[in-house]
């Protein structure tokens, strides 16, 4: 009888020993309606672990091109959780196995499914494999918006699968429902870490994801109450006291983390979140992908050599250029590409401009090597090759490098350039061109001054963008054996070299180089492109390769130019442009004429009659002498008078912006009859301390009798003159017009008309006198 005790208990009570189960509408107390209730509520877990990890695909799909990676992240998740669902009945270590068998299955169609999104080439198996090693890489170096292909959403789908398998076994089988979305938790928190500061804030899945767990929790709770009802009385009060120290101690853990930690975080809520991308490097170019300015030379020798077979659809006709690199940045010894190439789908960024032509080719690659990818300005979609783009300049380079055979189809919007806005259009300043306005140190002091010179009459952007042009065109020998080089030394040789020794001649190289340096010199942003011209559809021969200088105009864009001289002309010296007229000498040193002995006597005078008796030309010339002053005296007035009202007009009327660019005109123009013409190239700052500096020497004062700081320092009260406010006035009127006063207005005038007067006071007394009558500020260009 006492061995049958224990078990006549058991059977006559047995929701005494499950209550949870009697309670949940089990077999003692169960019905239809129980059964729904307890199918739902154990659905809800499940449900909400795959909607979280389908979240975290949400989010990372903001920076990805179309909904695609939602869906096959999504898809992951569910198929995931369901054969974790389906296998429940089986131990906890075959589950694993057989997940990842349908994980491979899932990840191979989705990875056939991006590939035939993306339309990529080749077959399933090399796409794969190229994916499974590139994947990482590729994620973080590509362009946002990121295309949805094989590399770019094989970590996410795996990522979801095996959050989806790790949260279902620890939520569902162990019953550890926080810990089962830890992993999803994780997945969404890297999700919103790879995007980082390039979309918009994730407010609004970060609160449903948040909810989504509180809702497992909810759902997940054992229900009935007391856990420790159905224990014996002397093992109930002990599991309810560490319930209640445990539970105790978690509310002072949570209180305690966000009394600390709450602070510090809301105060980085305005922080820009950190990008992951500038860990990894984008796909670099080698030294002849980043000058291929150096390869021009070489292709000149070997005319005939076969690079590309084009095909060109595009409205109009003649011949089409086709781009291979943008070269930005000189350091006085090479220009280089300089550029971040970002790996990018079909579809390449960039809004489409409005005055542009549609410009299709079908490229097959021949003899050309290298990673570049030659292409009509701008490309905006790309068939048949897997590239990387700069948008900064527009160029492509595919990774893998150039094959022959490689075919490729490129569409592009070339731009139409509005020839009419160019004559009066403007360069742009400030730090978004510094790059493409740097000029490096060491420049030859004959280069600064050919620049100066070809700079001096031409005062708008266009005008001495053509100026340079046309100089080098006129003056200089195109010829396809001329030695490779753009350095400085390369440079001042080609400019200045003797003709009989090899200077003044040379390639593309060099023109669209000299360019360009000289371009920068005058005040330009310029650049150098190499490429080549297509003339119709066939192959396009080394021959065909040339390099040409491009402008940036502000309201136009970049602006090509062809420096190169025009075929049959022969190139004037370059001395006639420099070569000054001889001078008069003066009337003391004219020679005297070498007296001869006339072949004949001189007829006798007659006594008592003077040779000017003879009717000689002395009234005559006394009277074109008289009205030849005449003349002069009223020019000279004219000059005065128009020199007066100039200077009135521009000091006086207009808004206060205009006015302080005529003082400042005022300035510069007083420099010049001084006989210290400023160029183009120089800032507003550095023409005011040559300015002070000029009158320092005028005036016989030595630079260190100055005070400190000057105008260079750009602080007014060291100037005595007021020549770094007048920079500053003129700074203010460029990039804040509107903004100045009638009050600074005035200022600017009495710099302007005080540091004039006294640059004219310094002069001889002869030079005071035609200072006002000189012609040239009537002239000069502004």
């Amino acid at each position: 009888m006492g061995r049958d005790r224990p078990m006549v208990t058991v059977t006559e009570r047995p929701d005494a020993a499950r209550p949870d189960r009697a309670r949940a509408g089990g077999p003692a107390g169960g019905g239809p309606g129980r059964a729904v209730a307890r199918v739902l509520r154990a659905a809800v877990v499940p449900v909400t672990l795959v909607a979280a990890i389908g979240l975290a695909g949400v989010a990372l799909d903001r920076v990805y091109a179309g909904d695609l990676l939602t869906r096959l992240v999504s898809g992951a998740a569910l198929a995931a959780v369901l054969v974790s669902v389906a296998a429940r009945r089986l131990p906890s270590w075959q589950v694993a196995p057989l997940s990842v068998a349908a994980m491979l299955g899932a990840t191979a169609w989705s990875v056939r499914l991006a590939a035939a999104h993306a339309d990529l080439p080749g077959g399933f198996l090399d796409v794969t494999a190229d994916a499974a090693a590139n994947a990482v890489p590729r994620l973080l170096t590509a362009m946002i918006p990121v295309e949805p292909a094989p590399d770019t959403v094989l970590v996410p789908v795996v990522a979801a699968w095996l959050a989806g398998l790790a949260g279902a076994e620890v939520a569902l089988r162990a019953g550890r429902v926080l810990l089962g979305f830890l992993p999803a938790t994780a997945l969404y928190a890297g999700a919103v870490y790879v995007v980082g500061p390039n979309a918009e804030p994730a407010v609004g899945s970060s609160v449903v994801f948040a909810g989504l767990v509180a809702l497992a929790l909810a759902a997940g709770r054992t229900p009935g109450g007391d856990p420790a009802a159905g224990l014996p009385p002397a093992v109930r009060g002990p599991v309810r006291a560490r319930a209640t120290v445990v539970a105790a101690a978690g509310v002072a853990v949570v209180v305690g983390s966000a009394a600390l930690l709450g602070p510090a975080l809301a105060g980085r809520i305005d922080d820009r979140p950190v990008d992951p991308r500038r860990y990894v490097p984008p796909p670099r170019v080698e030294s002849l992908d980043e000058n291929p300015l150096i390869r021009i030379s070489g292709w000149a020798l070997e005319p005939q050599q076969k690079l590309l077979d084009v095909s060109t659809r595009a409205p109009g006709e003649g011949p089409t250029t086709i781009r291979l690199a943008v070269l930005s940045d000189y350091d006085g010894v090479t220009w280089r590409v300089g550029a971040t190439y970002r790996t990018a789908g079909r579809v390449l960024p960039g809004g489409d401009p409005q005055a542009a032509d549609t410009v299709r080719q079908e490229i097959t690659v021949a003899g050309l090597t290298g990673r570049l990818l030659p292409a009509v300005a701008t490309p905006r979609t790309v068939d048949g090759a897997r590239v990387a783009y700069d948008p900064q300049s527009g160029t492509l380079i595919r990774p893998e490098g150039l094959t022959p055979g490689l075919r490729y189809t490129v569409t592009s919007a070339r731009e139409r350039l509005d020839v009419n806005l160019l004559a009066t259009a403007d360069v742009p300043a400030g730090a978004q061109v510094a790059r493409v306005l740097r000029v490096p140190d060491g420049t030859p002091e004959r280069l600064r001054r050919l620049a100066t010179h070809l700079a001096e009459e031409n005062g708008a952007p266009y005008a001495r963008a053509a100026a340079v042009e046309q100089f080098l065109a006129e003056h200089y020998r195109l010829v396809a054996d001329a030695p490779s080089g753009h350095a400085y030394p390369n440079l001042e040789f080609f400019l200045f070299g003797p003709r009989g020794g090899g200077g003044q001649r040379g390639t593309s190289e060099q023109f669209a180089a000299a360019f360009a340096v000289l371009g920068r010199l005058t005040g330009l942003p310029t650049r150098v492109v190499v490429g080549f011209t297509a003339r119709g559809d066939g192959p396009v021969r080394a021959a065909d390769a040339y390099a040409w200088p491009e402008v940036l105009f502000a309201g136009v864009g970049w602006v090509p130019f062809d420096p190169r001289p025009r075929p049959d002309t022969a190139p004037r010296p370059v001395e006639d442009d420099f070569r000054p007229a001889p001078p008069s000498p003066p009337p003391s040193e004219v020679p005297e004429p070498t007296a001869t002995p006339p072949a004949t006597p001189p007829a006798a005078t007659a006594p008592g009659r003077s040779t000017g008796e003879r009717g000689g030309p002395t009234p005559l010339l006394v009277g074109f002498g008289t009205g030849g002053l005449l003349l002069a005296g009223l020019v000279l007035a004219g000059l005065v008078g128009c020199r007066r009202a100039q200077t009135r007009a521009r000091l006086g009327r207009g808004d206060p912006g205009t006015r302080v660019g005529g003082a400042w005109r005022h300035t510069t123009d007083a420099l010049r009859l001084s006989g210290r013409p400023v160029g183009g190239d120089l800032s507003a700052t550095e023409v005011a301390d040559r300015a002070r500096r000029a009158l320092a020497e005028d005036t016989g004062r030595a630079e260190g009798s100055l005070p400190a700081g000057g105008a260079g320092t750009g602080d007014p009260g060291a100037d005595p003159v007021g020549l770094a406010e007048l920079a500053g006035l003129l700074n203010q009127a460029a990039f804040a017009p509107g903004t100045l006063t009638d009050a600074q207005a005035d200022r600017a005038r009495d710099v302007a008309v005080g540091y004039a007067a006294a640059l004219r006071a310094a002069r001889p007394r002869w030079r005071r006198l035609l200072w006002s009558a000189h012609p040239g500020p009537l002239r000069w260009p502004r």
